[in-house]
Order: structure tokens, then C-alpha cells, then sequence
């Protein structure tokens, strides 16, 4: 074989070797492009979760930029009933889809991805600090009308409920009424609109989740236990409740992945505790849809 035709030969094949490389290179690119995570994540319900979820859906687009995912409330019924409907992603819950009439909760996957404590709160004129758990309970079932019957200030007592559906109301009635009939008062759509009325209305009254309290309002002890995070993790303090993400079937990526992200060390070890939630790794003690507490 002459010089010019192992020449020819060797041009042939570099040419070759370069064109697969090509091949290889483009398809390396396209397969890393097709991976990006991308989709439509829809979150709604339970507004005491919203603060926690809303933050935490920030921080997963920030890293996911092609991620439409929106955060919303509601309220913990509406949450579970279009999660069911498969109208959302997920739904939002304070409460287990066992306990809510008309959820197939058999049809429903439960995602725990934190603790809130709920507590009475008060207008700070009231002179409230500290009530008798059987005085709650009077209060909330109008048996007890003017603070200083509970050595506050003589001043009629204006109840702020939170609206039917609410999973705070149902975690404060099931903790604190025991199946006793609650009286007929204002009511109210979500803990922030709580959180104002009670802050604003002498003589108010209402309960709010741990991550909604301000020094604009006193937040109750009961029996002359504080709420606490750490009293929440003892059982201690007995109204509390886990944070749900409920989902139907199978989620798609997007939503498994920032279902992931909700349990991952940046948002339980940080994130949960800075915005006054309670990881669901710390609790001593755990709780099923009956109301039933267990030592871990």
C-alpha cells in the first residue's frame, strides 16, 4: 500500500471516530437537557401549612426554574376534597383524611413533612395568660361570657372561630370540646384573618397555629404549660397536629421531587424550625387518625 492510500485510510477513519464522538457528545447534551425537571405542581389547603409550604416551594423553584408550582389555601377540607378530585397535586391538611367525611382516604397517599402546635390566643387587654383546660372548653361553648370569671378584666368575651373545614378547628375542638358543641360565633377562613381580628377586637378569643403568633396577641398556657415546641414533641402540650401533603395515585416527577425536597435536611433541620413548625424527626411521640399517642 502506497503513502498517499494509508494516508487516505487514516483521514477516513479519524473522520469517522470524530462523527461518532459527535454523535455521542450531542447525545450526552440532548439526554442532560431532557432531564432538566420540569412540570405544574399545584398545592392547596390547610392554611396553617401554607407559610411553611409557600417558602419551601420558593426555595425548590429557585433550584428547578422550569417548576410551575403554586401554593395555596383554603383550608384543610378544601385541600383533601380536590386532591380526591384530582383537580391539585396536593392537598394541604391539618388533619388525617380518615377524619374528614367524604374522603376515600384508602385512595390517598399521606405525606407527614412536619408538626404545628395550636394554642388559644387573646387580646392582650383581656388579662389573660394562663386558663384551666375545663375553662377553655366553657369558653368556646359560651358558658363562660366575661373575662373576669376567669380573673381577666370585666369584659364580655368575643369568640373567633375558624370556619367548618378548617383542620386547626378541628385539631383545637377535637383537644379541647371533646365532642361538646362549640357556640355560634364569627368565623373565619384562615389563620391570618384569625391573627388580625383577635390582635385588633377587645375582649377576642381564638387559637392559632404556633407559626402564627406575634407579640401583637397572647398566646394561652393551659394548666400552667406553656406552648412550646418542646412540650408539642412530649405530648405535653396536647394541641397539636401533623402537616399533610396529601396526593393521589402515583405523583409525577416534579411533585415526587419536591415532596422529597419537603423531607430533606435543608427544610426540616432549618427551614421548619426557623418558620416556627416542628420537623417531623423530632417528635418523642407519634399520633394516629383516632387521636391515639404512642413513645416513639
Amino acid at each position: 500500500m502506497n503513502k498517499g492510500s494509508k494516508l487516505a485510510m487514516g483521514i477516513a477513519a479519524l473522520s469517522i471516530l470524530l462523527v461518532g464522538c459527535g454523535k455521542a457528545t450531542s447525545s450526552t447534551s440532548s439526554k442532560g437537557s431532557s432531564e432538566a425537571l420540569s412540570g405544574k405542581v399545584t398545592a392547596v389547603g390547610s392554611t396553617a401549612l401554607q407559610p411553611l409550604a409557600a417558602k419551601a416551594g420558593a426555595n425548590f423553584t429557585a433550584k428547578n426554574s422550569k417548576v410551575n408550582l403554586t401554593v395555596q389555601g383554603g383550608g384543610s377540607g378544601t385541600g383533601l376534597s380536590q386532591v380526591q378530585a384530582g383537580a391539585v397535586s396536593i392537598g394541604d391538611s391539618d388533619i388525617f383524611a380518615e377524619e374528614k367525611d367524604g374522603i376515600k382516604a384508602d385512595k390517598l397517599t399521606d405525606h407527614k413533612v412536619a408538626v404545628v402546635g395550636m394554642a388559644p390566643v387573646v387580646n392582650k387587654d383581656a388579662g389573660i395568660k394562663n386558663l384551666k383546660m375545663a375553662q377553655v372548653k366553657k369558653i368556646f361553648t359560651g358558658k363562660i361570657t366575661n373575662w373576669k370569671e376567669v380573673g381577666g378584666k370585666d369584659q364580655k368575651i368575643v369568640i373567633i372561630n375558624r370556619a367548618q373545614g378548617s383542620g386547626t378547628r378541628a385539631t383545637f375542638e377535637n383537644a379541647v370540646l371533646k365532642g361538646a358543641t362549640a357556640i355560634k360565633s364569627q368565623e373565619q377562613d384562615s389563620n391570618g384573618a384569625v391573627q388580625k381580628i383577635v390582635s385588633t377586637t377587645p375582649g377576642a378569643i381564638s387559637y392559632l397555629a404556633f407559626s402564627y403568633f406575634t407579640n401583637k396577641l397572647q398566646a394561652v398556657s393551659i394548666d400552667n404549660v406553656t406552648p412550646t415546641d418542646n412540650n408539642v414533641q412530649t405530648n405535653k402540650w396536647k394541641i397539636w397536629s401533623y402537616e399533610h401533603m396529601y396526593t393521589k395515585g402515583t405523583p409525577d416527577k416534579a411533585t415526587a421531587a419536591f415532596l422529597k425536597y419537603m423531607d430533606s435536611k435543608a427544610v426540616q433541620n432549618s427551614l421548619v424550625k426557623d418558620m416556627g413548625y416542628i420537623s417531623i424527626h423530632d417528635m418523642k411521640v407519634t399520633k394516629d387518625a383516632k387521636g391515639v399517642v404512642t413513645q416513639n
